[in-house]
């Protein structure tokens, strides 16, 4: 099997990872705008441009730059989903975190 039919699905996404990629700049860009957001700005600005590059390897693979360039892409893509996956697990616990306290401060409220 060729390398232009290993990378072809990835390929044939790249427009979509590169428009995620630029999105998630963007984003980040907004963030950091206010104070606040500045802490956490960074975030989706490494994720943007984790994607960002990841595209254009898988571009640079399916032209003919090899299995190089094609495991480039997938560890850019690894990195991207293990770091967005706990940014998801942190913001659940955050998430449950808020409903504890809210529920507590209510019975708190209630009981008094």
């Amino acid at each position: 099997m060729e390398m232009k039919d290993v990378a072809l699905p990835l390929y044939q996404a790249k427009g979509w990872i590169r428009f995620l990629g630029v999105m998630m700049i963007v984003v980040g860009a907004l963030y950091a705008i206010t104070i606040i957001g500045l802490l956490f700005a960074w975030l989706p600005i490494w994720l943007g441009v984790l994607l960002f590059q990841a595209s254009s390897r898988i571009e640079h693979a399916y032209e003919g730059g090899g299995a190089l360039s094609f495991m480039e892409s997938l560890q850019k893509l690894k990195t991207y989903f293990i770091v967005n996956g706990v940014v998801v697990l942190v913001s659940l616990i955050l998430a449950v975190l808020v409903v504890v306290v809210a529920l507590l401060g209510g019975l708190a409220a209630f009981w008094s």
